[in-house]
């Protein structure tokens, strides 16, 4: 199972670097909602490994980045999660209070399938902002990536 985890991940990163080029070359078409919606994408995901990593989050769930530092933020969001898949039990459980302060546990494997689910929510809206504005969109199916 850890494999097909990280392959998941591997996938995500793969078309969030893609996506990042494209906002940065189309900067000026996007949305006013496109910028915000993926920073929630890679803030969501820099959560959730923190809750993992029992570490102190540095993002909040709706805290706006600058569209130069999407690349990197992503890739370290992409490094900590290899680093949870190679060093975690999917079945320990996670601690952790949500934005609104309420108590609640899951395990490492569905925390890591939740950020993986989000993910692929989040980038058909940004599929189709990126349609609406006239520009060609990335093809992000999975089986296409597999292929």
């Amino acid at each position: 199972m850890k494999d097909f985890f990280k392959t998941i991940f591997e996938y995500h990163h793969h078309f969030n670097q893609k996506l990042a080029d494209v906002f940065m070359e189309h900067e000026q078409q996007l949305t006013e909602r496109t910028i915000p919606l993926f920073s929630h994408c890679l803030n969501a995901h820099h959560i959730w490994n923190h809750r993992i990593l029992n570490k102190e989050q540095s993002f909040g769930v709706h805290q706006t980045h600058n569209i130069v530092d999407f690349k990197s933020i992503d890739n370290a969001n992409y490094h900590d999660t290899l680093k949870i898949i190679d060093t975690f039990d999917f079945d320990k459980p996670v601690s952790y209070k949500n934005s609104k302060a309420h108590a609640f546990s899951n395990t490492v494997k569905d925390v890591l399938f939740h950020v993986a689910n989000h993910h692929t929510h989040h980038k058909g809206q940004l599929i189709s902002d990126l349609r609406q504005q006239g520009i060609e969109p990335l093809v992000t199916d999975y089986i296409f990536y597999k292929r």
